[in-house]
């Protein structure tokens, strides 16, 4: 469920980091998230031979949470910062700069969600770890071999690759919740891909940067 279900929000920060096309990559969030509410019921079964719905309530509630609100903030703020008499420079600035430690914040909001079943079930973290480390190499690879083969500019050569690897844990996590209600190990899986996954984005990013060295 986790490899199947692409990113619509942390993939952004990363691809800022190492400079890559960032309206681009924003550009195909919509899309994301449409095809991945249309698809994983499908793929859940597929693969599991049940499916899973979320409620209509649910899902609006949660575009309104994680995109609309947020978005409608950011444009009221530039409004502010704009007509400000003073610089806005250093107030955007720390929130550019701080966009990894609200990420990690969101991580931990999702791990104290399941916080006893990961106490008591230590060794999903080395079960997950092997596969999901696989997962993100090849999909790298692949990234830079598709990059190169139709000429990609650095920067959409950043956007490609970290709109392919980043995996898309909350609307997993919310389906999975609905879909295995008593099987809370399934729910537990999709928190700590992003343990895995942070990490693998970051060193991704800092790679990235080298390479764009090169290229320039």
């Amino acid at each position: 469920m986790l490899m199947v279900t692409p990113c619509t929000d942390w993939y952004l920060v990363f691809t800022g980091v190492a400079k890559g096309n960032v309206p681009l990559s924003t550009s195909i969030l919509p899309i994301n998230l449409i095809l991945q509410i249309l698809l994983l019921p499908i793929f859940l079964l597929l693969f599991f031979g049940r499916s899973g719905n979320v409620e209509f309530r649910s899902l609006v509630e949660s575009i309104l949470l994680v995109l609309l609100i947020p978005f409608l903030l950011v444009l009221v703020t530039k409004k502010i910062v704009s007509r400000s008499n003073t610089s806005g420079t250093s107030f955007t600035g720390f929130f550019v700069k701080s966009q990894v430690l609200f990420l990690s914040l969101a991580v931990v909001a999702m791990f104290a969600s399941e916080g006893r079943n990961l106490l008591e079930n230590p060794d999903v973290i080395y079960k997950l770890l092997f596969p999901v480390i696989i997962f993100f190499i090849i999909t790298f690879l692949l990234a830079q071999l598709v990059s190169r083969f139709f000429k990609f500019s650095y920067q959409n050569r950043v956007s490609l690759t970290l709109t392919t690897m980043a995996r898309n844990s909350p609307i997993s996590l919310a389906i999975a919740v609905s879909a295995f209600a008593y099987e809370p190990l399934v729910a537990l899986s999709l928190v700590i891909g992003p343990l895995i996954e942070l990490p693998i984005l970051a060193l991704t990013s800092q790679l990235l940067l080298k390479i764009r060295k090169k290229v320039i």
